[in-house]
């Protein structure tokens, strides 16, 4: 089985990619400085991992760009790029009871008045943030009913030595445990964890069924148990191979202002459902690595949520249409409000059926466009094409008024209600239709020979 820890992970990478982690050895500030240079890579399209080895006033490195490459995650899976949105719907259906095993994070245990996040180097990203920000903590708390857990990853403001502030705005699992906890008055006891194998990652993104707990389907990923162990000082399991472990718990009744924080829509978000996250005590590996995640709309930010959208959207239009090609869930719409999905049509009717099917996967979609498989949902430039030259606005639009949406989406109202739009940019079934212009194969290949050696 795949080892679970993420500095194996990064050395698997390393091998697989050489030249692909790049290790910063200048002096770098916590203010501002991580965030520009992740932006200029994005710039570039360069996607290395980063290792930050030397943080003004800190003794713990930073690694970023984790989870910012499709192929990084092809690894983790040991699929290719190509197939990696159809492995990874896969083996979300399978699932895996998760193993308690000694953790790596107890080598070093600060409690009561000694806890302090400022120990850790915790960035702050952009200039108009409500200050440090962990990007990169998974959030792990148990049902207050059943005790089934679910880990899951929301933004965490640094308040104080031993308070954070926690939007949980996509108002799904936690968010729930933590209406059930305070309904009885109690707070809900948490863990955040940082630090984690990128499948880790990937299977806390997912949506296993309400019995199902999000280690199980972490299990499915890495083909075997998910290994947990007890935190310290809280009743909650967390990953046992995380750098570092926060223990804490959401407060009940209590609310105060968070953020703003610049949110993969591009914009800074002040709207937050405002919980607060009390420290109890701070875990650590021996050396420990502090992991984050560019915010904004970098790919480490990005990418973990078009691809597990990807699978989602897939696996469930595979349900009820047999012929879907492939599905993309672009970067240009934040990787969560825009959706492509090809299909091969054997009856009229399909691609128009498709669309309220990927609007009920996720809430935050709200512009799916279906194109025939003869298009490449890759290349948005193609999918434009199908627009321009198959869509009639008069037959091809479907449009939904103040549908369910995501508070952050700054065009929604406050309460998150959105309208919705999908297009069927295919051509019509059992109809003549424009022949596509198209080239021999082998004189594409010729020619594709004929312009390496021309161009170098």
């Amino acid at each position: 089985m795949t080892n679970q820890d993420l500095r194996s992970f990064v050395t698997q990478f390393q091998d697989a990619f050489p030249g692909e982690v790049v290790r910063v050895t200048e002096p770098i500030g916590l203010e501002y400085d991580i965030q520009a240079i992740l932006t200029e890579l994005e710039r570039r399209r360069r996607f290395p991992i980063v290792f930050f080895e030397n943080i003004q006033g800190r003794n713990i490195p930073i690694i970023c760009n984790v989870y910012a490459s499709r192929r990084g995650f092809a690894l983790a899976l040991g699929t290719d790029v190509a197939r990696l949105p159809s492995v990874y719907a896969q083996r979300l259906q399978e699932f895996f009871k998760p193993v308690v095993v000694e953790p790596s994070f107890r080598y070093s245990v600060i409690k009561g008045e000694e806890t302090d996040l400022k120990r850790l180097p915790i960035p702050t990203f952009y200039p108009g943030d409500g200050g440090p920000y962990l990007t990169a903590g998974m959030l792990v708390a148990r049902d207050p009913d059943t005790g089934v857990h679910t880990m899951g990853y929301h933004r965490l403001q640094v308040k104080g030595p031993r308070q954070m502030g926690v939007s949980l705005h996509s108002r799904r699992r936690m968010f729930e445990y933590q209406r059930r906890a305070e309904e009885r008055g109690k707070n809900l006891e948490c863990a955040v964890a940082l630090g984690l194998h990128p499948l880790v990652g990937m299977g806390a993104l997912s949506y296993p069924p309400a019995e199902v707990s999000k280690f199980e389907a972490v299990g499915g990923l890495f083909q075997g148990p998910m290994e947990i162990a007890k935190c310290e000082t809280i009743d909650v399991m967390a990953p046992a191979s995380a750098e570092i472990v926060i223990e804490g718990e959401i407060l009940a009744g209590v609310q105060e202002k968070e953020g703003p924080f610049g949110e993969f829509t591009g914009y800074f978000s002040r709207r937050s459902t405002g919980h607060v996250l009390a420290v109890k005590a701070i875990c650590m590996r021996e050396k420990p690595w502090f992991q984050a995640i560019g915010s904004g709309r970098v790919y480490d930010h990005l990418l973990p949520l078009a691809v597990m959208r990807e699978a989602e959207i897939l696996k469930a239009v595979r349900r009820v249409i047999p012929n879907v090609k492939a599905v993309h869930v672009p970067m240009s719409g934040g990787a969560a409000f825009t959706a492509f999905v090809s299909i091969r049509q054997t009856r009229p009717g399909e691609a128009k059926h498709v669309i309220p099917i990927v609007f009920g996967v996720d809430h935050y979609v709200k512009f799916v466009v279906i194109v025939d498989d003869d298009i490449d949902v890759l290349d948005e430039s193609d999918v434009l094409w199908a627009i321009a030259t198959r869509v009639q606005a008069d037959k091809d639009l479907i449009v939904v008024s103040e549908s369910l949406g995501v508070i952050l989406d700054p065009s929604a109202t406050e309460q998150g209600l959105t309208a919705k739009i999908g297009i069927d940019a295919t051509r019509p079934f059992g109809k003549e239709f424009g022949e596509r212009l198209k080239m021999k194969p082998e004189k594409e290949a010729w020619a594709a020979s004929f312009v390496d050696r021309m161009v170098g």
